[in-house]
């Protein structure tokens, strides 16, 4: 088919007469001889080809402003002093550790009830209080009297395999021996640490003629205490742990620019990793005694472009880097975030400015104005992008906080920089806790994967059990049993492995609907030894007290795949140096329902000769 003729050609561009859509899809040189050079330079020799390219690709649209020349900004920075665990009273946030640190440490365990543990800690105390003996000058030749006097004093008493108290430091092979070699020949040296925190003198007890020697062992006994808190952290008061939701809660506070105070709450942290977005503003629980803030910082920068890898580059025939394959991106049509990231790469990348400000760790800033001189000379006042309602669904921010609350109060644009570390160490689990449901038994379960033994170390909870159970029942044989009249028999009940602890579900007081979770205990295998106790820190939560209370777990920190706490060392190093290492907990994902086997109203085989 012909085309038709067109004889006026500009009333039919005018008219739009013949509208059409060009597609070019790729210009590139075409040589005619074996030297590339003049190719290669993609020469075009029609200005109007230009500027019609440039009109194409939108380069004449008006933009809102020309590039930025200066920008000149003021930030309120200031650091956190104050820190309160939840329902605690606060104190001072020490600066001279992480907030790792201060946020989960917890105090060591060296009872449970009346059974000690940790003597790797107390023969290291007792160790420690030996070289400070054998280093004084002061105390001349009777070092080894006093360290003979001290075995004596604070002894490690062994246990006896014939009580059934001491079956988990008897039960385990690896324990039995070690308590059996040091017993009777070192020093329980966390007794002498304890008498001293408690008031009491390293000279206390301890024989000396001439009295000439308790000023130099009491200086001593400052020395050790001051040794041990320094070599682990362990918190003065109130832990943030709460057992009750199974994550660690607290405060920390600022002053504000306007002469307040800024608090920020961790609501659910649940250990580990600690940074700005564990935190909210929190307006309603005023911490006080914040110090008063430092005058802001007013600097002119030069905004430099935001540059990336594979960025498009903003000239003709720059070929981008391609390490970065923007193609390869495959987003849902429900992937907002990661269609949002594709625009900003590769239409607007070039609309973005970054200004120098530099703030130290651990403070809470907020820019207070940012004004921006472009080419023209206008100066423009710049307003943040999150400003608002914080209940407004459609605002947007990043590195922003929300507020607690339901009330509608401005959106916080402050910018929070905790003062942690970037890596934590963490060390081998000393505890470990599973809580599964069991919908046979319709309970949930705290399982104990990993406990604590007397010596220090993890070791695996069902064998550790089965241990004890084993020894329990060496001093405690059962009955033979009679002749039986049937070759069946009723059983209430059956058992489960002792380090299987039951938490049953029970009404919150006052309501007749909401359910949480009540530790409770099982029966021992022997029927006269009371019911089964936990082994776990995490599980003994109010036995160990001076008079004992329950323990309850809300239902919904135990979802259908289970919930799973650690307990282990964990160790970091300050901005100065300074070593820090603190027992934490940290909480992680379940790995689903689990079944106790639990079962009730059984018929079971009698011994007996066949019938």
């Amino acid at each position: 088919m012909t085309e038709p003729r067109i004889d006026d050609l500009a009333q039919a561009l005018a008219d739009r007469a013949r509208p059409a859509v060009g597609v070019w899809n790729r210009l590139e040189g075409r040589p005619r001889t074996t030297d590339f050079t003049r190719a290669l330079r993609a020469e075009v020799r029609d200005a109007l080809w230009m500027v019609t390219r440039q009109w194409q690709l939108g380069e004449f649209r008006g933009s809102d402003a020309g590039s930025p020349v200066t920008a000149t900004y003021s930030v309120a920075a200031c650091p956190p002093d104050r820190f309160r665990p939840h329902g605690a009273a606060a104190g001072p946030l020490p600066r001279d550790r992480p907030l790792e640190t201060v946020a989960e440490r917890r105090p060591l365990p060296f009872a449970f009830g009346t059974d000690p543990i940790g003597f790797d800690l107390r023969l290291a105390i007792g160790r420690r209080w030996m070289k400070l003996l054998g280093g004084s000058a002061v105390l001349g030749n009777l070092v080894f009297d006093f360290r003979g006097q001290y075995v004596k004093r604070y002894p490690i008493a062994p246990p006896d395999p014939a009580k059934d108290a001491d079956a988990p430091r008897v039960a385990h092979p690896e324990v039995w021996a070690t308590l059996q070699a040091v017993a009777g020949r070192r020093m329980d040296g966390y007794l002498l640490y304890r008498h001293i925190k408690d008031g009491g003198r390293a000279s206390d007890g301890i024989n000396d003629l001439l009295h000439l020697h308790y000023p130099a062992l009491d200086a001593l006994g400052e020395d050790l205490v001051a040794w041990f808190d320094g070599l682990i952290d362990q918190p003065a008061g109130d832990t943030t742990w709460d057992p009750r939701r199974l994550e660690h809660r607290f405060s920390v506070a600022a002053a504000a620019p306007d002469g307040g105070e800024k608090v920020l709450t961790a609501q659910e942290y649940p250990g580990g990793e600690l940074d700005w977005h564990a935190f909210s503003v929190d307006p309603g629980t005023p911490v006080g005694g914040t110090a008063p803030p430092p005058p802001p910082l007013n600097r002119t920068v030069f905004p430099a472009p935001v540059r990336y890898q594979g960025m498009p580059l903003p000239r003709w025939w720059a070929l981008e880097d391609g390490g970065t394959n923007f193609a390869a991106v495959a987003p849902d049509s429900t992937d907002l975030a990661r269609l949002i990231f594709l625009e900003f790469a590769l239409v607007y990348s070039n609309d973005w400015y970054q200004l120098p400000c530099d703030l130290p760790a651990g403070t809470v800033a907020r820019v207070q104005g940012l004004a921006v001189t472009d080419v023209f000379g206008q100066r423009l006042w710049i307003t943040p992008a999150g400003t608002g309602s914080d209940e407004d669904w459609q605002r947007w921010s990043m590195f922003t906080l929300d507020t607690i609350g339901t009330e509608d109060v401005p959106a916080d644009t402050g910018l929070f920089l905790p003062p942690g570390v970037p890596k934590v160490a963490d060390g081998p689990p000393l505890e470990e806790v599973s809580l599964v449901r069991d919908e046979n038994a319709n309970l949930v379960w705290g399982l104990e994967r990993t406990v604590r033994l007397a010596t220090g170390e993890g070791h695996r909870g069902s064998e550790l059990a089965a241990a004890i159970q084993a020894h329990h029942l060496r001093l405690h044989p059962p009955a033979p049993p009679d002749d039986p009249l049937a070759p069946v028999a009723y059983q209430a009940m059956n058992s489960v492995p002792q380090n299987w602890i039951p938490f049953i579900p029970v009404h919150v007081p006052g309501d007749n609907r909401s359910i949480q979770l009540q530790r409770a205990a099982m029966p021992h295998v022997v029927g006269s030894l009371p019911p089964v106790q936990p082994r776990t820190a995490l599980l003994r939560e109010g036995l160990d007290l001076p008079q004992p209370r329950g323990y309850f777990v809300n239902e919904e920190e135990v979802p259908q795949s289970g919930t799973r706490i650690t307990v282990a060392y964990n160790r970091a190093r300050w901005r100065d140096g300074r070593v820090s290492v603190w027992l934490a907990a940290h909480r992680g994902t379940g790995r689903g329902e689990g079944s106790s086997g639990l079962a009730f109203d059984l018929l079971i085989d009698t011994p007996g000769p066949e019938r």
